[in-house]
Parts: structure tokens; sequence; C-alpha cells
């Protein structure tokens, strides 16, 4: 790319009249102000700000290099001439993502009345572009001091022209900039805003979040006062917009902290785990946990649930015995008992493709197989006019349109690094990232209040995986994002509902091991967010997600089962956590590193076992029987006690504990009671789990 060329990528922020005063500080001089644009334009993984005059004719025997020197920063250098014709290859070379500042051409500018004074030759037009990640400050007018202008600081202190905002409007210029990075007041100068910025890509989000060492985090208490400050200005704007913010602020928190800390003195620095867990807790504004104050919930005490049964678990669901199921006109026949074995045993992989239609509610239960024909023919006929619809915004439209530019932006970089070790999706230009780009984009024009936002195409993916299918997998996703909504809204309301019902049943279950985490700044289960918002994507493998995922779509054995398999995952870990006495920062360092070591077999036997555990307890706390959908605990009777088989190991479910009810954590207020439905226990086992 030449030094002056035109930059292309995504526009964040454009501004005409902004100026630059080129003789400053010089008397007699009426011919200095240089008309331009400036723009902050996202470019692969990078930030860029580029001003470049509204005259383009480059005199490239003068231009500016901003090269590398040897402490990796910039140095400025005046291009010879033979360097100048090399010019476009040298700025190709894009070392360290962008780590050059382009700059400058001298030319005379037409409007002027007289030459405007140069670096070298007296006739200059200033030009140049650089990386947010090289930014170290930028410096502001006094107020009420003429037109508004900021002054830009690179790091070995370059320092760029002073840009002049003859229209004003230089607040929306650092409103952009702070998308990408933290500014805030210098100590020493008001009127300096200093830039904290990691080196790593500016554009991390969901996928730093969920690889990172969460831990990182948790040594934001080593922190000096400079960067402590940095970690509450992240924390307020995860308030101010929860989901985005979190996403992209939670992995610059945890990567910014994390290599901060690397050499630094622990010692002098060391400030309570206990401030940390209230920066965490104030993420999810209006979050707290085992409060006796939170409306619909009471203190847990200890209360002897009970001996917990032994759960098997039966082979998958095979062609065979689905297709015994269907009826001459293509209905299932026994839709109870068809997910009572989805549930004991998951799908065969062959059968996915059909079953999960009818499981994600693509397809009625009771439809026929001309019924869902033309159901088909119609979603693909509305599939398509969505996908239309963006398909035919043209630049021009999408420049005025910046949701959807946004959109688009997350979505092409989610896409490129969603699966990509799964061979359905390695490898470039791999047709399944199109399907998935594709598919995503239209369902922004489906639901366009929520549009797009990062970790959905880690729901999409399996999705399409199994289906094969653009159409197909889009409603399976659209049915899915139905149960799922409530975890990407802009409140979080759905996550801090479920993260207090995770911590009332988790209490009822060991109220000693809630004591222990809450005794180690972790009674808020934060460490169990990225389960409950995607539902364990990426704590189990591709194949066991398929498992996981087609056995909580049969909605059994109650509601919320999803928090169960938390449970069950935590009572797992709980003897390492406690007799290696886990501190606040091992704990998140030991539960991110379960991920892809989880046995999905044993953990859904577990939760199973639990709920059958907490079915048979006559004195169940009346919060935990609205969490699991269950009947109040005062009409539990004997009668209802599961009975055991003649050898007293395998236990059927009673009727209370099988309801049809959707997937989605709800407030424990809007608990409602379905009929129940029997699951008899499978002779055909593969996996027993003891109490």
């Amino acid at each position: 790319m030449a030094a002056a060329g035109v930059v292309s990528g995504k526009i964040i922020y454009e501004q005409e009249g902004v100026y630059i005063h080129s003789s400053c500080g010089k008397t007699n001089d009426q011919d200095s102000l240089i008309s331009g644009i400036l723009r902050v334009l996202e470019k692969d993984a990078d930030v860029i700000v580029d001003w470049r005059p509204l005259d383009e004719a480059l005199d490239s025997s003068s231009i500016l290099y901003a090269g590398k020197d040897s402490s990796s920063v910039v140095e400025w250098t005046h291009a010879p001439k033979e360097r100048a014709h090399r010019g476009s290859e040298h700025l190709n070379n894009y070392e360290a993502e962008w780590d050059m500042v382009n700059t400058v051409s001298f030319k005379k500018k037409p409007h002027t009345n007289g030459d405007a004074p140069s670096h070298r030759n007296g006739k200059s037009k200033w030009s140049f572009l650089f990386s947010l990640t090289d930014l170290k400050s930028i410096k502001q007018n006094k107020e009420g001091m003429g037109w508004s202008y900021l002054v830009f600081c690179l790091k070995d202190d370059v320092v760029l022209p002073a840009l002049h905002f003859h229209h004003g409007d230089s607040k929306l210029l650092i409103d952009s900039l702070e998308k990408y990075v933290i500014l805030y007041e210098s100590p020493q100068d008001k009127r300096t805003l200093l830039v904290n910025c990691q080196n790593k890509s500016l554009s991390q989000s969901f996928e730093n979040l969920l690889d990172e060492p969460a831990y990182g985090l948790i040594q934001a208490g080593l922190l000096d006062r400079r960067k402590l400050l940095w970690a509450t200005h992240q924390w307020k704007k995860i308030k101010k917009d929860p989901y985005t913010a979190t996403m992209v602020g939670f992995s610059k928190v945890t990567n910014y902290i994390f290599d901060s800390l690397r050499g630094s003195d622990s010692s002098a620095h060391q400030r309570p785990p206990s401030e940390m867990a209230d920066f965490l807790s104030d993420a999810i504004p209006g979050l707290k946990i085992n409060q006796q104050e939170e409306p619909g919930f009471e203190v847990i005490t200890k209360i002897d649930l009970g001996e917990r049964p032994v759960v098997q678990r039966r082979e998958p669901v095979s062609l065979e015995e689905w297709t015994k199921n269907i009826d001459s006109e293509g209905r299932i026949l026994n839709v109870d008992h068809m997910k009572q074995m989805i549930f004991r045993g998951g799908l065969s992989h062959a059968l996915r493709k059909q079953a999960w239609k009818f499981l994600l509610g693509y397809f009625p239960w009771d439809s026929t197989k001309e019924e869902r024909t033309q159901l088909q023919k119609q979603k693909t006929d509305e599939y398509f006019r969505m996908k239309l619809q963006w398909k035919s915004v043209s630049e021009e439209q999408e420049k005025r349109n910046s949701r959807l530019r946004d959109y688009r932006s997350l979505i092409e970089k989610d896409v490129n690094r969603t699966d990509r070790t799964n061979k359905f999706y390695e490898g470039q230009d791999n047709p399944g990232l199109i399907l998935l780009h594709d598919i995503l984009m239209t369902y922004c024009m489906y639901d366009f209040d929520l549009g797009y936002v990062q970790g959905m195409s880690d729901l999409l993916s399996p999705l399409l995986y199994v289906m094969e299918n653009e159409v197909d997998a889009f409603w399976c996703f659209a049915s899915f994002m139905d149960q799922m909504h409530h975890n990407f809204e802009e409140q979080m309301q759905g996550m801090k509902t479920q993260l207090i019902q995770l911590s009332t049943l988790l209490r009822l279950l060991d109220s000693g091991f809630c004591s222990y985490l809450e005794s180690q700044d972790s009674g808020y289960l934060y460490f169990c967010f990225r389960w409950l918002l995607i539902r364990f994507k990426r704590e189990f493998s591709f194949l066991d997600i398929l498992r996981l995922w087609e056995v909580m779509w049969t909605e059994l054995p109650c509601k919320n089962f999803h928090l169960l398999l938390c449970c069950a995952i935590l009572e797992s870990e709980k003897q390492q956590i406690m007799e290696k006495h886990y501190g606040f920062n091992e704990i998140l360092k030991h539960i991110n590193e379960l991920s892809m070591k989880i046995d999905v077999e044993d953990v859904l036997c577990k939760a199973e076992a639990i709920s059958l555990q907490m079915v048979k307890c006559k004195e169940l706390p009346q919060a935990v029987c609205e969490i699991l959908g269950l009947p109040d605990s005062e009409v539990a009777t004997p009668d209802s006690d599961p009975d055991e088989d003649e050898n007293g190991g395998v236990t059927s479910c009673p009727p209370s504990a099988f309801q049809s009810n959707s997937l989605p954590a709800l407030a424990a207020s809007e608990a409602r009671d379905d009929s129940p439905t029997q699951i008899p226990a499978s002779p055909n086992v593969s996996r027993s789990t003891p109490a």
C-alpha cells in the first residue's frame, strides 16, 4: 500500500472539516489551513486512525516513513528518492500487524493563497495513519480556546500534527476510540488522555474470553493504582453495555492484567482477593447470590436429601427404533416414550438430522410427512427472502447503517475462529464458514433487535454440522435461540437469574462446599458463566456436545436440568478444591482447565441422580421446587417415591420428576406446573453411576 493510498476497511468514524494548521505559532501566515478527512477504520484484526487532505495528489519523492527501530516502536526518517520507489512494497510488509505509522507527502494546497511551510521543501501536504496499538496519549485543547483540537502522541514520543475540528465533534472521535481502548486523564495534566491497550489484537472477543486463563482476572489485586483504575473503567463499560462489553472487555481485562503482572513484585502491590470479587460481582449489575433479601428465594438451611439413587444410561436411539415409532403418514407415535429414550441414551448420529428438527420445535411432533414437506417449502421461501434483505444492501446503504456494519464485522471475526479444528470448518475458503456467515447475517434480519452477539456462532456451528443444509440449520438455530435469547439480551437478566438459581441448588446439595467457596470470595459462581452462556459448548468435545444438547432438548427430567449438570460437575471437583485449599485464583484456574476433560456420560448420570434425589426429598425448599418445576414439597408423599426394580439398582423416575417444560432458565416466580410424564428404566444399559 502506498503511503497516501486509500486504506480499506470498515469505517467506524468519519469526519470532514478536520484541519491541520501547518504554521501554528508563526506570524503573518494567513495560508496555513489544510482541510482533510479523518477516519477510524477496522482493518482485519486492527483499528486504524487515518487523516488525509482533500487533495490526494502525492509527490512520492518526499514521503516520510515510520519504520520499526531497534525498540520495535517507530522512528521517522525522510525517504530518499530510491527508497520512495519501493515505498508500496515496504508498507505492504505488515510487520507486527500495522506496527508502522505511514506518513507524509508534500504538495502545495490549491485552495491557499500562498505556500504552506513544509517539513523540508516548503510545499507540503500532510497525510498519516496509525494503528491504535501505537497510540500512547491524546492531548486536548483548553475549553473555550477556539476550535477544539487533538494531538496524537505515539509510542517513543512521536507527535503527530494537531488536528483542528472546525465543525466540532472531537468528542465523537474520542467516543469511537473508547470502543477499542481505555482512555483516562493523566494525573499530571487533565488535558491529556492516556491510553491503556495491550499489544495483542484489539478486536479480541468471545474466543479470547473462552480460551484464555481466567485466573488472570483475579490478579488485578496486584496492580498499581493506575492499572486498577483501568480495570474500573472496563467494569463501568460492562455495566453500560453488559453483554458486548463482557465478551470483549472480559478478555481485555484478563489479558492486560495477566500480562502486566509478569515480572512484577506481588508483595509490593498485594490486594485482597475480595476487592477483585467486588469488581466481578459488579460486572453483572444487580447480581446478589445467597442473600436473604433476594425476592423469591429463602435462605436454604441444611436438609437431609436422603440416599442418592443409582442411574443408568442406555445405548443411543437407533434409526430402527425411530422408524418403528412412525405411522404410515409419518407421524411420530408415543412422543413421550421417544423423548424418554433420547434422554436416557441420546441419538445415533445418522438419526440426528431428522430428530433434532422435532426436538428443537422446527417440526411439530404430530405433523405428517406431507405437512413437514410443505412447511419446509414455506420456511425455505421465508429464509431466502430474509437473506435477500441483507444481500441487497449496497455499500452506500451500509455506510449509513452502523448496526448492520457492526453485526457484519462481529460475524466475520467470529466465524473465522469458530471450530476451525473440526474438519467441517477447517481450511481456507471453506463452504461451511460461508454458510455460518450467511445464516448469522440472515438471523440479524430475523431478529434485528438482538442481531448478532458474540458467542452465537458457537451455538450455530453444531446445528449446521448436523443438518448439512442452510435452511434447516437456520430454522433450528432460530428455535434454539428462542430458548437461549435471554442469555444474550443487553441487561443479562437471564444470566443473573441462572447464577442465582445455581447457587440455590448448590447450597441445598452441599452447604459446606458453598460456604467454602464464599470464604474464598467465589460464592458468586462467576466461574460458571461460560458454562451457562453457551450451554457448555467449550467444556466438552464437539461430539459430546451433540449428545449433551439433544439430551437437554428433551426437556427432561425437570426444568433447568442444565443447572443440575453444573452442580454435578462442581460436585465432582469439590474434593480437590477443598483438600488442596484452593483460593480465589486457583479455583478459577482449575475450573477453566476442566475444558475437554469432562466425561459427558458421567455428568449426565450424576445430574439425573441429583434430580431424583431431590424429588424424593419431602422437605424440598419452595425455591428449589420452583427452579426445577416440581410440585410444592408439601404434596410429596411416600406414595410418590420411586420403586426399585428387581435388581434394586435401576431407579425409575416418579411422575413428578418428568415434566414437559421449556429449557430456558426462568426466574423462580415464573415457574409453572405441567402434567407429568413417567420414564421407565431402560433395560439396555451402557453406563451406571453410583450415588
